[in-house]
């Protein structure tokens, strides 16, 4: 089954250079990359992904983390990974949340840790199943930004204010 999820190299992957290394790991799923930005991480948008944990104790430090307040990026590269059985190959290829308990020769355990706070740098995100997919892609991307169709769409005309070129 065709299907999409959103893949983040979190900013402790981007200070650590991993990029290439990631993307190359991905490419072994031979799935197909269709929407990818760098983006700001705003506090509404880290607490909004990261909603299902809020009642956590490491919350906060999680929310510092994906905006990259521990590092010196404050980015993370957002994709949209497509393809047959979408979720489950990034899933497997970035291997368990917890950096010691991925497999060695996963993303998370080639590359990942754990600080003394306790926060998990496992430097990517995976969609988790279709539904937090689906939650995810929508919250990071706009339909205009993904070349293909993938949730239904309308258009609307709106009224708002944007920050446009000079």
């Amino acid at each position: 089954m065709k299907q999409q999820t959103l893949v983040l190299i979190k900013p402790d992957g981007l200070v650590k250079s991993l990029t290439g290394n990631i993307l190359t790991r991905l490419s072994e799923t031979k799935l197909e990359i269709i929407a990818a930005k760098i983006v700001k991480v705003s506090p509404e948008l880290a607490r909004e992904h990261y909603q299902n944990l809020a009642e956590q104790p490491f919350f906060e430090e999680l929310i510092n983390y994906l905006q990259g307040n521990l590092h010196a990026r404050r980015k993370v590269l957002a994709m949209v990974y497509w393809g047959e059985d979408a979720i489950t190959k990034v899933r497997d290829l970035a291997g368990a949340t917890n950096p010691e308990e991925a497999e060695p020769t996963s993303i998370r355990g080639a590359y990942g840790r754990i600080t003394s706070k306790g926060v998990y740098e496992n430097v990517i995100h995976a969609s988790s199943n279709e539904k937090e997919a689906e939650r995810e892609i929508k919250l990071w991307f706009e339909p205009e930004e993904i070349i293909l169709d993938v949730y239904p769409s309308q258009t609307k005309t709106l009224s708002i204010a944007k920050r446009v070129w000079a």
